[in-house]
């Protein structure tokens, strides 16, 4: 009888697809999604911060009460990797850059440690996804970018594109298998192809063309990665009406202290374009950095309420460890932050039901039924249940 694995994985989208493709690399193991019946368990982790580590550690703490084997791979075999093996907490280390080596490695039942280089890109392709009705497309890995309260650069390494040729071909496939929407990963999507003579904007006027693609759907891309390839594509239907653009911030001393590289008054007007072409927008927002003092706190929220924003992913700053804000001494109490985190909940939400307000029809891709309704998203990325 085969052995059985069972992945879990922590993180972000990116993480999602590299589970994908590690299942593809496996051949003398059955997959289960049981957890309880597996024999060996593989972590894809997350380390963009302290917690997600620590979320990583405890889980690693609890099948070693089992007796499975555990394999570590993902973002925190850079941060964690080498320690957890040295304590014998995990049976193997798998660095992202060798999934293919998986089965190999699986099959010599002996404890392993095999940390990859960061200039990897993978040679695998995912052509199915279990559990989903969308396809994840991972068109990049790695970062440029040194903002101080940010990792992964240093654990995903610097941006690096997949082939324009290779990604139209994985396209093709997924269409031929059924999948209708896409959404595009990777660290950094909007530095896709410019070391390479090429463009996010270019690749996608080449993906939204390919007969059966409904739906392009885009992870987090920067204010300052939006160039005009990018804006001659905005008013196709394939292009889902919601954007995730990373301001971070919306003082410009603070995105100074964050050492990012857009600017308060560009990122608004910006926004204010795309909001006049009836696009959702989202953003990212951290709470509580240090530096930010009641003064700049006071700029930044007027400054906020003019970015209509309908979509936030925002979080009280949490320090990381090997980055320079952690250096940094916070002049924030919890108290504080997480009182200015629920002002911009509060105004994103009025925003956001003000904006469902003016739409029509609208379409979506049913993903579930669940207690007798459909559910699934609209093309500006709000939930919907039908009946």
């Amino acid at each position: 009888m085969k052995e059985k694995i069972y992945f879990k994985t922590f993180g972000c989208r990116t993480n999602t697809y590299d589970t994908e493709l590690l299942k593809a690399c496996v051949e003398d193991y059955e997959l289960t999604n049981d957890e309880e019946k597996a024999d060996i368990i593989i972590i894809n982790s997350c380390t963009v911060t302290n917690s997600a580590d620590n979320t990583a550690t405890s889980y690693i703490k609890s099948l070693q009460k089992r007796g499975v084997k555990v394999i570590l791979t993902g973002c925190g075999v850079a941060s964690k990797g080498r320690e957890l093996f040295e304590k014998e907490a995990v049976f193997g280390v798998l660095g992202a850059g060798k999934k293919e080596k998986l089965n190999a490695l699986l099959r010599q039942n002996a404890k392993f440690y095999e940390p990859s280089e960061l200039n990897f890109i993978d040679k695998g392709r995912v052509v199915s996804f279990e559990r989903h009705t969308k396809a994840f497309l991972k068109i990049q890995e790695g970062c440029d970018y040194a903002c101080s309260y940010c990792i992964i650069p240093s654990v995903r390494g610097k941006s690096r594109s997949v082939s324009e040729n290779e990604l139209v071909s994985q396209v093709k496939e997924f269409v031929a298998n059924g999948f209708t929407e896409l959404v595009l990963t990777g660290t950094n999507i909007g530095s896709y192809g410019l070391k390479d003579g090429t463009s996010l904007g270019k690749l996608l006027q080449k993906l939204g063309v390919i007969k059966g693609v409904k739906r392009i759907r885009l992870g987090s891309i920067e204010p300052t990665q939006l160039d005009e390839s990018f804006k001659e594509i905005l008013d196709e239907a394939w292009l889902e009406r919601h954007l995730h653009i990373a301001l971070q911030h919306t003082s410009e001393k603070m995105l100074r202290l964050m050492r990012r590289r857009s600017h308060t008054k560009n990122d608004l007007a910006l926004f204010e374009f795309l909001a006049s072409k009836n696009f959702a927008l989202g953003t990212d927002f951290i709470v509580g950095h240090p530096g930010e003092s009641e003064e700049i706190w006071a700029k930044a929220l007027s400054n906020f309420k003019k970015f209509k924003l309908t979509h936030l992913h925002a979080f009280v700053f949490s320090p990381r460890a090997n980055t320079h804000s952690a250096t940094l001494k916070s002049e924030v109490s919890p108290e504080v932050a997480k009182q200015r985190l629920r002002q911009l909940k509060n105004i994103v939400f009025e925003n956001n039901l003000k904006f469902r307000r003016r739409q029509g029809v609208l379409t979506v891709l049913v993903e579930s039924f669940k207690n007798g309704f459909f559910e699934g998203y609209d093309e500006f990325y709000n939930k919907i249940k039908i009946k």
